[in-house]
């Protein structure tokens, strides 16, 4: 039974890597309140799935620039600041969320500009975070430690949206949510600040790393001619891009299932959730995961299974079934998610893995982004279930293409982590 379940050695083993695994599992919560009550805030402002989408459009632009940007800060400073600094502008953040509903601004514009700020300070944060974890625990207890990371993020996927859409729904107001985050995520900065120091590691005769744009430049020329670190980017672009419908949720959560605004806010709620219901359940049970040798081929069947049931998922209107087929695209996707990030940690060198995490967080941050516009648009001339289908169906092609273009991902060997 050991096996099944998720391998807890990271946590007993580290006291650092537990803090920062109960403050990122708390302040998710808060995030992705937050995320549901901006995507309703918007909706019920404009009545539009395509500017709902927009919304992914303005967290996409500052995350691609500061996300590579912020990578090589994490490569050249002490990674604890760096993490500090983001989730004390992360929090600002969810105080200006609070502040607009508070005060009945009820633009969209306002609501766009914090959500892009947000977005700056994650995309500084994220590759930092990330990039400490293989400095907390050893590489050996890699897969087990992310697994457990991935559980912090999906039981805010998870909770965030149940809770978001019954708070929203029982006090009649998404403010309720914005205070909510604002009291989470305290959570994370405290986790921040009791880390260790994370200075750079320096090999003798090596110059100490610099931040910038040169050092941007010096982390995608490592990654040419890397073809697992690059496919491990593009299937990840291919899944969000084309099969992510949460931009659709709002939409397809009055036009599909219907009722009253609080009716819809649950129904929203359970929808956002859904996916992450799965992701935590496959998290909860990883724990044979730590055994896969044959990760990158993995990757691919994950994000099949996620493309089919997310296909599946446009073609009912039973809300149990549809949740069903949400859960099982989550748990595929996070199956994807924990052996994609093994592999990047794993055959990454150290002096560019905040590089590299930069490149990642844009990616899979970004992707989802990417894919809100592109449903949204996609909407907005063929309809919320032409949209999902066929992103679902495009997602399936497309990774098994790129697959057999690339046949050394599907080879790729955990025993001998080739870049």
């Amino acid at each position: 039974m050991a096996r099944i379940f998720a391998d807890l050695t990271p946590l007993r083993a580290s006291a650092p890597y537990r803090r920062l695994f109960l403050g990122l599992g708390v302040s998710n919560v808060g995030q992705q309140m937050t995320s549901v009550a901006v995507g309703l805030q918007v909706y019920d402002l404009t009545k539009s799935s395509f500017m709902v989408g927009l919304v992914g459009l303005f967290q996409l632009i500052p995350l691609i620039g500061f996300g590579l940007y912020g990578g090589t800060l994490s490569d050249a400073f002490d990674r604890r600041l760096v993490g500090l600094v983001s989730a004390l502008g992360l929090w600002g953040c969810s105080i200006l969320f609070l502040l607009q509903s508070a005060l009945s601004i009820n633009s969209v514009g306002v609501l766009f500009l914090v959500v892009a700020i947000q977005s700056a300070f994650f995309a500084v944060g994220n590759p930092a975070r990330q990039a400490i974890i293989p400095r907390l625990v050893p590489t050996q207890m890699l897969p087990a430690a992310n697994a457990l990371s991935m559980i912090t993020w999906n039981i805010g996927f998870t909770v965030g949206p149940l809770v978001g859409g019954i708070v929203i729904a029982a006090f009649g107001t998404v403010s309720a949510a914005y205070v909510i985050d604002v009291v989470a995520f305290a959570i994370v900065v405290w986790a921040m600040w009791r880390l260790p120091s994370l200075p750079p590691i320096l090999i003798p005769g090596d110059a100490r790393p610099r931040a910038g744009w040169g050092a941007v430049k010096e982390g995608f020329v490592f990654l040419k001619g890397k073809r697992n670190l690059q496919m491990s980017f593009y299937e990840d672009i291919i899944a969000m891009v084309f099969g992510m419908p949460r931009a659709l949720f709002p939409a397809i959560a009055a036009l599909w299932y219907g009722g009253t605004m609080r009716e819809v806010a649950m129904v929203l709620g359970f929808l956002a959730a859904a996916p992450a219901v799965g992701a935590l359940l496959s998290s909860i049970f990883s724990g044979r995961l730590g055994l896969v040798r044959a990760q990158g081929r993995w990757v691919i069947i994950s994000i099949v299974v996620w493309g089919s049931a997310i296909a599946a998922f446009g073609l009912v209107r039973w809300l149990p079934l549809a949740l069903l087929f949400l859960i099982i695209a989550g748990a595929a996707d996070n199956v994807s998610a924990i052996f994609r990030t093994t592999i990047l940690q794993a055959a990454t060198p150290d002096e560019y893995r905040g590089r590299l995490q930069g490149v990642y967080t844009v990616v899979v941050a970004g992707g989802p982004r990417l894919g809100d516009v592109e449903a949204g648009a996609v909407a907005a001339v063929a309809g919320e279930t032409f949209s999902v289908i066929s992103g679902g169906v495009a997602c399936v092609v497309l990774a098994l293409g790129l697959s057999r273009a690339v046949p050394s991902f599907w080879r790729y060997d955990a025993r001998h982590p080739i870049p």
